[in-house]
């Protein structure tokens, strides 16, 4: 169901919407109540699914939560052996067919709440716009990034610095022409399945002409 790791310095692929589809469908849940559980629209659902729209991490974990998995269900991910990580042999990943790299750097032990990623943004990039539980801290390290947090928007250059909270809507993009790289900071639990049971999805009424 997962690709395999790629070796440090190549980015990893894996094929999510026929993954969420198929997880959505064994969880005999229909895209209205997969809307209603992850906070994001139907349209954009079918359209993750379809492969036709690459959600962000931030949107994938929200996905991933609602289903009752970690986001590693969806994509393979380093799993550090401890908490050090070196330049150069952290293996890098993206989401399929997103052209944003992403470099694990957080580890995974039982009670911690941080994520952490070194981001690569290349010019023109454009994130779609989302709101989630939790808090986020962006450091830029190299070029610069507009950020958008509820109307408020920002140029950030290098050496900038955003704290604020994911229940606030917001997104973000590559304005320039060069790439930006990013440090990225938050609670929102990416890699953590829940351990609570989940009570049954709604299923479609009869007759109700929905999406499967």
């Amino acid at each position: 169901m997962r690709d395999a790791l790629a070796p440090a310095g190549e980015a990893i692929q894996p094929q999510v919407g026929s993954i969420i589809r198929a997880r959505r469908q064994q969880q005999q849940m229909t895209l209205t109540a997969l809307s209603q559980a992850s906070g994001v629209s139907v349209g954009y659902l079918s359209q993750v699914e379809r492969d036709h729209a690459v959600p962000s991490l931030g949107t994938l974990a929200q996905i991933a939560r609602a289903l009752d998995v970690g986001i590693d269900y969806f994509i393979a991910t380093p799993a550090p052996r401890d908490a050090l990580t070196r330049e150069g042999e952290r293996t890098k990943f993206s989401v399929d067919g997103s052209s944003v790299i992403y470099e694990r750097l957080g580890a995974d032990f039982p009670g911690n709440t941080l994520s952490s990623f070194l981001m690569t943004v290349p010019p023109g990039y454009r994130s779609e716009v989302v709101s989630h539980e939790g808090e986020e801290i962006i450091y830029v390290l190299e070029g610069s990034i507009t950020q958008r947090v509820d109307n408020e928007e920002m140029i950030m250059s290098a050496g900038d610095s955003l704290h604020f909270r994911g229940s606030q809507p917001h997104a973000w993009s590559n304005h320039t022409d060069r790439p930006a790289k990013l440090l990225w900071a938050g609670t929102l639990a990416l890699f953590r399945s829940n351990a609570a049971p989940k009570p049954a999805a709604p299923t479609a009424k009869p007759n109700q002409k929905e999406e499967n």
